[in-house]
């Protein structure tokens, strides 16, 4: 019995082992007194597939550097916590925003800050502050923003955004601000 591709006589009771580098056809001829018989097989050979490229994601914005650079001030009228079209404008903004924070890093939690312009006493402010936040809070939750991640406080006028004595700064300081919490 002999099998071509250079594999010469084999055994007629043996084995032989082929490793071949291409798809190759081999024939086996086997001869003796009741004639001679050939019989091929084809062994195929396949590539391995290419591993998949490997994708480098680009680093991940951080939540904190996220909300900074993205997050938007909700404004409100003087002696007021009701949410007026421009605040529901940018609340609305938020809520988009704290839902990929959130996706991104599920513990993340935000501050919702609620601040006033200096007229008024502290104690007041404190309460206006206080309504302020929890308005711009409700308002994000009914948004879909998970309500378990949101706390509020109040700076009443302890943090002013503007110190000028004038209505337009007045206005930059009454306000909803998100802040990342601890």
């Amino acid at each position: 019995m002999t099998i071509d591709q250079g594999l010469g006589a084999i055994q007629s009771r043996g084995q032989r082992q082929v490793f071949p580098a291409n798809t190759t056809t081999y024939t086996l001829t086997a001869s003796g007194p009741g004639g001679t018989d050939t019989r091929s097989v084809t062994v195929e050979v396949s590539t391995a597939p290419a591993p998949p490229p490997t994708t480098t994601r680009p680093p991940t914005e951080s939540g904190v550097s996220m909300l900074q650079s993205q997050g938007q001030d909700a404004y409100f009228d003087y002696d007021s916590h009701d949410i007026r079209p421009d605040a529901r404008a940018a609340l609305t903004n938020d809520a988009a925003l704290l839902r990929r924070i959130f996706g991104q890093e599920p513990n993340f939690t935000v501050i919702v800050e609620g601040h006033c312009d200096e007229r008024g006493s502290a104690e007041y402010n404190l309460a206006l502050g206080d309504r302020r936040a929890t308005a711009a809070k409700d308002f994000l939750v009914q948004l879909g923003v998970p309500g378990d991640k949101l706390k509020t406080i109040s700076y009443g006028k302890e943090r002013p955004q503007c110190t000028d004595p004038s209505e337009s700064c007045y206005q930059k300081n009454r306000r909803a601000h998100l802040a990342p919490g601890q």
